[in-house]
């Protein structure tokens, strides 16, 4: 029996992962060989290639990685479809995600990347005993290596989770049914965009957080707006407590928290990441992990090894598809040429939760600005204040920008509302350029949009510079040219 859009999926395996396909055979000495085929991956192996470097990608899955296969790419597709078609079932939703991740399925494909000059080995990669990288008993010689095997979802030691058979983002986007009921464990970004979509899609949600509030890493403004939207849409959360127990009865699932239990039908945990390294035989290259078990780099993403890199989730850095896109770059330069590149001379690191509203952040959280003591000034704008937001039935949120105490020098900004992860990119511009908040002043924004929350702070900043000397100042002047 077949499943909704099943037709996709086959055409996205046949595209990533070819059942007829057959390693190249390698060439005597590679410059970079890349281990992992995910954004860090693709995005070395495609710029080193660019740049007429001999190149071997190797990949024991999917090319494309999470956020093709089973992360970024599929959440915001059903994010889109159940905010924006009335009635969306389950199989329009799933069909729809398996669509739009094979349409997307031909950047990342094994054609395109031999097509473009990269050698692409399937299989399992390690480290043999010279360090040098090994795939179906195939050893790649390379001048250096680039590891970016990724991460997945972290399974936490809760009494009879794992003979729960929980789902995580690995497996939530290959249902092939809808769950009734779905337990939620986790409530950060991952949680709550999916509780969002199961709840538009009319499954009972349960959503838990051992955490005071929802997304516990953002402004308690932006969890409390988040909060009431999930709860709106009938999801039951529960937060302040650990889960301490999961029992399968049945065919039910029982989730145990505190005093009280929640039946349903599957449990999804979203808790956090761990590291996918357990097989590369690390120790033969001489590559060290961190107290986390993640792959250990300096600001030149170098590792213990001076001919290793590593790149993207698998060195717990921030986890993000285009913080994985950065790193790759970092990695091309100091691979192939002077190493140069850091990663800590690169753009601060923005985050979006996609939810309704959204919520991004980029920039020192406020909690560790005041931990370091760095003085700050905030300015805010709401929404609702511009003329666009009038207009608009979602019209709601605010943008809150942190800067140093007395300058315009942008330190921390969070948006909530519609198209926060759209509208907080000029900020990223700003702050990796190192303008401040008056350098809004003077450019010109159309009229009406959201944007113009840009020329609102920047107006917010210029009347602290009004000081009462300087009003008397002008003043003496007007007064004098009158």
């Amino acid at each position: 029996m077949s499943y909704p859009g099943e037709e996709f999926d086959v055409e996205s395996r046949a595209l990533l992962l070819p059942h007829d396909y057959e390693n190249p055979r390698p060439k005597s000495r590679y410059h970079l060989v890349v281990v992992g085929a995910g954004p860090a991956g693709l995005i070395c192996a495609i710029g080193a290639a660019g740049l007429g470097a001999k190149v071997a990608l190797v990949e024991r899955g999917m090319m494309g990685g999470d956020c093709l296969n089973v992360g970024c790419v599929p959440s915001k597709a059903l994010l889109e479809i159940t905010k924006h078609k009335e009635g969306a079932t389950f199989a329009d939703a799933f069909a729809w995600l398996r669509e739009v991740r094979a349409s997307i399925a031909p950047h990342d494909s094994v054609a395109r990347y031999t097509e473009l000059g990269v050698d692409v080995f399937l299989g399992d990669a390690y480290f043999n005993e010279k360090g040098s990288v090994m795939v179906a008993d195939v050893e790649l010689p390379a001048r250096r290596i680039a590891v970016c095997t990724g991460a997945r979802a972290d399974i936490p030691p809760i009494a009879g989770l794992v003979d729960a058979a929980p789902l995580t983002n690995e497996t939530v986007f290959d249902l092939e049914t809808q769950p009734g009921a779905l337990s939620i464990l986790g409530a950060g970004p991952i949680g709550c965009e999916l509780a969002t979509v199961f709840a538009r899609l009319g499954t009972r949600v349960d959503l838990f957080e051992m955490a005071e509030r929802v997304l516990p890493m953002e402004l308690p403004e932006a969890s409390d707006a988040v909060a009431a939207r999930l709860a709106e849409l009938g999801v039951a959360i529960h937060v302040g407590l650990p889960v301490s127990e999961v029992l399968v009865e049945a065919s039910q699932k029982k989730v145990v928290c505190g005093d009280m239990s929640v039946k349903s039908d599957e449990v999804l945990v979203a808790l956090g990441r761990r590291s996918n390294v357990e097989t590369l035989q690390l120790v033969n290259a001489g590559v060290n992990l961190d107290s986390r078990g993640f792959i250990a780099t300096d600001a030149k993403l170098r590792t213990s090894n001076k001919n290793v890199f590593a790149a993207g989730d698998c060195t717990g850095r921030p986890q993000f598809t285009h913080n994985a896109d950065a790193h790759a770059r970092v990695i091309v330069q100091n691979a192939l040429f002077a190493p140069t590149a850091s990663i800590v001379a690169s753009s601060p690191v923005p985050r979006c939760t996609y939810t309704q509203p959204e919520v991004a952040s980029v920039g020192i959280a406020p909690a560790e600005l005041e931990r370091q003591q760095i003085a700050t000034d905030v300015y805010q704008v709401d929404f609702g204040e511009l003329d666009r937001g009038r207009t608009q039935v979602d019209g709601g949120g605010f943008v809150r920008v942190h800067t140093r105490r007395g300058m315009d020098k942008i330190l921390f900004a969070t948006i909530v509302g519609h198209d926060a992860g759209e509208q907080i990119a000029p900020l990223c511009l700003m702050m990796t350029n190192g303008l401040g908040l008056s350098a809004a002043g003077s450019t010109l924004i159309p009229y009406p949009t959201r944007a113009e929350y840009l020329k609102r702070l920047a107006d917010a900043y210029n009347r602290t510079r009004l000081t009462p000397f300087v009003a008397k100042l002008f003043e003496r002047w007007l007064n004098f040219t009158s």
